[in-house]
């Protein structure tokens, strides 16, 4: 009997189940590069990452033995049906996919009248929980936390803690780390690597398709890291230069500098280049043994540790129906602005995107505070917008992107994830980064043709969900605020609201 074991390119890694079931002499392995995925118009950024690490991947299994074939063709049904054919395979096995799209895609693919072989599924094991473990966690709970979560992982791995207490006495030191930037605040340099030979082909194939597929984003210069030795790298990179730092500015946003103290390892672990609980043993050793400051320590742990995990949990834990959630009735069209990757004439808009145009990334405030943020209050529709980050962001996977756009950027969950929108005027904005500097817009105005955006759309998104937000917890105070602004003040807001170029729909 005939094995192939179908590796997908987040699941790079010699231990991965699939792989792990078999030895080299039992069964071949097979990549694919499908054109029919640029489709959706993947940033070249993304693109070129997770090819070139896919081959990268496939390369270092030939040299350890393995049976490697690497198909390329318009759909993946273009590659892989002739394939199993011709080479007489009887059962290809596939480790389950994060995403459920992906499955789903693959199921449909096995159940083609010509399809030769049979599909088996194992489970994955590039998490730390199952989804049936977070399950039995999640239980009956009427809310589902991630503090909770967090401190129940740190006693499960043993992770910062003293016997069955948190290290510092303390769970949680989010407070020490949201500084504002001072003056001339600058990150150390990040680790970037020079494209080999096997990057440099991928780059020239993505140029090809570039135009055909309106590809964002620049595929020059390319600086990820693409095979588990540069994962490593970077991560190493970072414990010596950057963990330290981590910590206090974590939250703050700088011109100039897109990446200050951020790992850059998500993409990374995302893919399987890097193992969870390896990287969060590594940094716990570095850091305790280095003494790094336990609030930056804590802070990148309970990232990984802590929201990582979370998020994919509720993914699997909230079903396929989260996908569609609009709780706030959001249906505006994403702007053109967004689709362009600059444009829209506010200074941390455009300072952000154009990093996302070279890069392929935005660190997590960024993403958070900037772009969720302002669609969030304008009212774009959340579906689209989450389809736009997946796109976009060189980390970005579908089970990352519905929880941490969809539920903790939009809240079109209806606060199933988070507690509260994350709403925010340009005040925050001003506080936290260095982007408002030389912008065309007035950041102490909130009405008008010179009031910065996010003022003016902070105050309508409260006007227009007062009632939904009057009785809440953690939101009454700013409506209670809303009731005090004059009849006039408040008319003069919402009409510039609803008078933003960029907000119009394009003329026909």
């Amino acid at each position: 009997m005939a094995i192939a074991i179908w590796v997908l390119n987040d699941q790079l890694h010699q231990a991965q189940a699939a792989l792990a079931s078999y030895e080299p002499g039992e069964a071949s392995v097979v990549f694919v590069e499908a054109e029919a995925l640029l489709r959706v118009r993947p940033h070249l950024q993304k693109q070129i990452l997770f090819w070139s690490a896919q081959r990268h991947f496939a390369a270092e299994l030939q040299t350890a033995g393995w049976d490697v074939h690497q198909l390329e063709a318009v759909s993946h049904a273009e590659a892989l049906i002739p394939w199993l054919k011709q080479q007489g395979i009887s059962r290809l096995v596939v480790m389950a996919p994060p995403d459920r799209p992906i499955r789903q895609a693959i199921e449909r693919l096995s159940q083609q009248p010509e399809w030769p072989c049979e599909l088996e599924w194992i489970d994955n094991n590039q998490f730390l929980w199952t989804a049936e473990e977070f399950s039995r966690w999640a239980g009956s709970k009427k809310q589902l936390r991630m503090e909770f979560f967090y401190r129940e992982g740190r006693r499960r791995f043993d992770v910062l803690m003293d016997g069955d207490q948190p290290q510092g006495g303390q769970w949680n030191f989010d407070q020490d780390n949201r500084k504002p930037p001072p003056k001339g605040l600058e990150g150390p340099e990040p680790l970037w690597f020079e494209p080999d030979a096997i990057t440099s082909a991928v780059i020239s194939k993505l140029n090809r398709l570039a135009e055909r597929y309106e590809l964002p984003g620049t595929s020059d210069p390319f600086r990820w890291g693409v095979s588990q030795q540069q994962a490593q790298e970077v991560l190493e990179h970072f414990i010596a230069t950057r963990l330290e730092g981590f910590g206090p500015y974590q939250d703050a946003m700088v011109s100039g500098q897109p990446t200050l103290w951020h790992s850059l390892i998500s993409p990374y672990i995302n893919l399987g280049l890097l193992q969870p609980l390896a990287v969060i043993r590594q940094l716990e050793h570095a850091g305790l043994e280095r003494e790094i400051p336990l609030a930056s320590l804590e802070g990148v742990i309970r990232q990984l540790l802590g929201w990582r995990e979370f998020t994919h949990g509720l993914y699997h834990h909230f079903g396929e129906d989260y996908s569609h959630s609009n709780a706030l009735e959001a249906l505006e069209p994403l702007p053109e602005f967004l689709h362009q990757l600059g444009g829209s004439g506010m200074g941390c808009v455009d300072t952000v995107l154009g990093e996302l145009n070279e890069r392929g990334y935005a660190h997590h405030i960024q993403r958070l505070m900037v772009l969720t943020n302002l669609g969030l209050m304008a009212g774009w529709n959340p579906q689209d917008l989450t389809s736009w980050f997946q796109a976009q962001f060189v980390d970005a996977h579908h089970w990352v992107m519905q929880t941490n756009v969809l539920g903790m950027g939009l809240w079109a969950d209806g606060g199933r994830l988070g507690s509260k929108p994350y709403a925010a005027s340009g005040r925050y904005i001003n506080k936290m980064s260095t982007y408002c500097k030389g912008c065309r817009f007035d950041q102490t105005k909130r009405s008008g043709p010179e009031a910065c955006p996010f003022n003016v759309l902070y105050w309508d998104f409260m006007a227009r969900h007062q009632e939904r937000f009057r009785n809440h917890p953690r939101m009454a105070l700013m409506i209670r605020q809303l009731d005090r602004i004059d009849p006039a003040e408040l008319e003069a807001i919402r009409s510039t609201a609803s008078g933003l170029e960029w907000a119009q729909p394009p003329a026909a």
